[in-house]
């Protein structure tokens, strides 16, 4: 019995503890026990069905989670999910970040941020034979991933032969598995309602990842098509779309021990890498991104004050770094006070003994794991310069430049051959990406980023840097901060890709156009583009390499979970997933219980009147007079606000609609509590817990707060 749990600990790979996992649909019949256990009243068979109820309720913001709570599009989502989109219509004139947004009629809707998407499911169809039928043992790395790309490029081609849809193959278990899936993509998205930051952000970055927590963390938007019904761009003309299926709301909400789950689109976990993996991951690359963005956030803060346009440009920006950083910060905290290493690689050790205990297991994998590792370090070479250079795209002038230089190189080829993000399905959202530069660039603010981030990069030995952009700057022979900050000042003067219809311009010229360019941002995009894309190329082919090996240690690793009866699921991969549990609390540590369930009163014993505890007067006021109006819970002698759950959740699971076991919209998932950060990595089923939003709290914001009724009267409201 011990060796099962640490098994189970240590891998996060299956259902043995209870609330751990998350599953893709198709998956569910296996698990059907257990989730009826659990408190399921639904017959877990109907969840396997992606056009039905509930599944066909829930959409993907690509990156957050959303669902249907309306017969007119109405979209319910976190209010850190809408937060761009609120941050795009904003002014220092009219900040809708400080002072919140609703729309009383369709008309008064705003558009979302440009390129803004709602994907809903509808098909997910297994493709493995077909992607892996032309791999050969023999292949270069090289000639492996091209062949997985050209595979996938023209399965999801046939898949889009209808423009309404969006489709993906996506790898599972590292590549052992393949999927194709069918979304149908709705446009035109419009904000609807989001409450003021001092509601839905209460806490700030202070509280997130905490618990207690008093966060309204919502927000609604519409999704629109043409008068037909299918997909459009945005056009005054266009109408509500109206879902085949969309979740009641129950605003009983929920009790302790109750049943709930999340349906989703988790981003990434990584809780089947291996130990060196694991042990670089802790000890360098989350160390030195966090140090990255903090510099970044720093930077901004100490050059924009609050509210002025500048800011308030960046408010989105900022609020991406801060959050990972924390989340970074808090995994290495678990990380060096835990023993997530050691088990990893006890783990490892029994892995080797079982497949080493058999000729025929040692014939199939024996040289999974030693294969993948040498490769693993490989890649971590190059992984000081690789990750720099992620950071020096901050700047918007020299992101905008490459990836516009990249398009004309990718124009000049026929569509199919074209890299992802440059074909012909890609140029509509490649517009609005630079239509939406400005509202989140400033000329001073984006050269400062870039010299701090180039400090860095002048660090590199000279072997890791780029020749051509030492020799561009300057600095082929030494850093010299003044005068690179000289040639950068001269760099924004001279460019004029801060102006929308120029950048909208270059997307349709060719390389010659860009060869003879004056613009210096462009002059940099061309000269570095031969070594960027050798980088690119070589990456290609340690990625090609490593999926011979990685699909290899996975199915061993799958084979020794199975030969202990315990069904596996898979790491996340922003693929729709089922995860469920509870209502509970949890305790931290020795001493301490945490109760599952905050109230209004908390919101006022936290308020000081200064960002991030600065709620609405009009708020305290309606808390201190006990205006609790339908939504009180009898139990709690107040309104609930947040809640935690024992569901198994990740990034990407922002803005999920947790369900009770009706299938009942009773919240929305926003965050998980420090302790259980690490859960990317290594799951603890006793620390694990899932903040949620109330239904009863976003109502009585909504009702008493906001005057949002019109959106509550077009929900359907039950108890």
């Amino acid at each position: 019995m011990k060796k099962l749990a640490l098994l189970c600990f240590t891998l996060g790979s299956t259902a043995a503890i209870a609330d751990e996992g998350m599953w893709q649909p198709h998956q569910l019949p296996k698990i059907a026990t257990k989730l009826v256990d659990a408190g399921l009243k639904l017959n877990p068979n109907s969840l396997t069905e992606l056009t039905g109820f509930p599944m066909g309720a829930i959409v993907s913001l690509g990156g957050c989670t959303a669902s249907f709570v309306s017969d007119q599009g109405l979209v319910a989502t976190n209010h850190h999910c809408v937060y761009g989109s609120v941050q795009y219509n904003s002014t220092e004139d009219n900040n809708l970040l400080k002072n919140g947004f609703l729309a009383k009629s369709f008309k008064e809707e705003l558009p979302a941020t440009p390129g803004s998407r709602i994907y809903v499911t509808e098909e997910i169809t297994p493709v493995t034979d077909i992607i892996q039928a032309p791999l050969k043992s023999d292949m270069s790395g090289a000639e492996r991933y091209n062949s997985i790309d050209h595979s996938s490029k023209f399965l999801i081609a046939d898949c889009e032969s209808d423009n309404k849809y969006r489709c993906s193959v996506v790898n599972f278990h590292g590549g052992l598995e393949y999927y194709l899936f069918k979304q149908l993509t709705i446009r035109d998205v419009r904000l609807v309602h989001a409450p003021a930051s001092s509601i839905g952000k209460y806490g700030g970055d202070i509280d997130n990842w905490m618990w207690p927590r008093h966060t309204g963390d919502y927000g609604f938007y519409r999704a629109y098509v043409g008068k037909d019904g299918q997909p459009a761009d945005y056009s005054v003309d266009n109408v509500p779309y109206e879902p085949k299926h969309h979740l009641k709301v129950n605003k009983s909400s929920v009790d302790e021990n109750d049943y709930i789950m999340v349906l989703g689109y988790p981003g990434r976990t990584n809780r089947y890498r291996t130990a060196l993996e694991v042990e670089n991951q802790f000890t360098w690359t989350y160390p030195q991104a966090k140090a990255y963005r903090e510099e970044i956030i720093e930077l901004i803060h100490d050059n924009s004050a609050p509210g002025s346009d500048v800011r308030i440009k960046y408010e989105s920006t900022l609020a991406g770094l801060a959050n990972y950083a924390k989340n970074y910060g808090s995994m290495i905290e678990s990380y060096n006070k835990g023993t997530t290493l050691t088990r990893k690689q006890a783990l490892e050790s029994s892995l080797n003994a079982w497949i080493n205990a058999d000729k025929a297991r040692k014939h199939q994998y024996g040289d999974a794991l030693k294969g993948l590792n040498s490769l693993v370090k490989q890649d971590q070479q190059s992984q000081a310069r690789d990750l720099i250079l992620g950071y020096i795209n901050y700047s918007k002038m020299l992101s905008s430049a490459n990836r516009l230089y990249r398009l004309s190189l990718e124009n000049q080829k026929p569509n199919v051959e074209r890299k992802g993000g440059y074909q012909e399905r890609d140029i509509a959202r490649f517009e609005q990406s630079m239509k939406a530069v400005n509202r989140r660039f400033d000329a001073q603010m984006d050269q400062k980023i870039l010299l701090a981030m180039f400090k860095h990069y002048a660090q590199l030995p000279k072997t890791q840097r780029l020749e051509s952009m030492d020799k561009f700057f300057g600095t082929d022979k030494n850093y010299n901060e003044q005068q690179f900050q000289a040639k950068l000042t001269k760099m924004y003067q001279a460019t004029t890709l801060n102006n929308q219809e120029t950048r909208l311009a270059w997307m349709k010229k060719t390389p010659a156009d860009f060869t003879s360019s004056n613009d210096p941002f462009i002059q940099l995009a061309v000269a570095s583009y031969a070594e960027r894309k050798f980088i690119e190329e070589t990456s290609e082919e340690l990625s090609g390499n490593i999926q011979s090996y990685r699909p290899k240690y996975m199915a061993a690793l799958i084979a020794y979970f199975n030969s202990q009866n315990l069904p596996v699921y898979a790491d996340a991969n922003s693929t729709l997933r089922v995860t469920y549990g509870n209502v509970k609390g949890y305790s931290p540590q020795d001493g301490l219980v945490a109760t599952p369930f905050t109230t209004l009163e908390g919101i006022v014993r936290k308020d000081t009147g200064i960002d991030p505890f600065d709620s609405p007067k009009k708020q305290l006021a309606l808390i201190n007079e006990k205006q609790y109006g339908e939504y009180a819970k009898k139990e709690l002698g107040s309104v609930p606000v947040n809640f935690l759950g024992t569901l198994d959740i990740t990034g990407g699971n922002s803005g999920s609609p947790t369900l009770n076991d009706k299938a009942e919209f009773v919240g929305l998932v926003f965050d998980g509590v420090y302790e259980s950060i690490i859960g990317d990595w290594d799951y603890d089923t006793k620390l694990n817990r899932s903040i949620h939003v109330d239904i009863k709290y976003m109502l009585w914001v909504m009702e008493h707060v906001d005057g949002a009724t019109n959106l509550i009267e077009e929900m359907d409201i039950v108890e």
